[in-house]
């Protein structure tokens, strides 16, 4: 199974982000710390990374899997290529990528 559900965005304040979103739209924020916040929609999680060391150049799409290696394995054997090893964060574990035209996205799994 693999489907997007989550977006990750650079963001100059997080907390700024998640507030706009909240009074805009009425969607949950949830804050990380004081560098990260996610924004849960209907159907899909908006990320705000206000870490200039982790923020992604553009925007970050992000894939949800079962399978955290074999989806790995599929990437590299159709032509991908890691740019991030895979690390743990709050629920999970993800990798980034790089697909053969230049775009970085990454894949992600639950906490088991």
């Amino acid at each position: 199974m693999y489907e997007v559900d989550f977006v990750e965005f650079p963001s100059t304040s997080s907390a700024a982000s998640g507030r706009f979103f909240e009074r805009a739209f009425g969607w949950a924020t949830t804050p990380y710390g004081p560098e990260y916040a996610d924004v849960r929609a209907a159907g899909i999680t908006f990320g705000f990374q206000a870490n200039a060391a982790e923020q992604a150049r553009a925007p970050l799409v992000t894939i949800r899997t079962d399978d955290l290696a074999a989806a790995r394995e599929a990437v590299e054997e159709a032509g991908g290529v890691v740019t991030v090893e895979p690390f743990d964060f709050p629920g999970g574990r993800r990798f980034h990528f790089r697909e053969p035209g230049g775009s970085e996205l990454a894949v992600w799994c639950a906490a088991e």
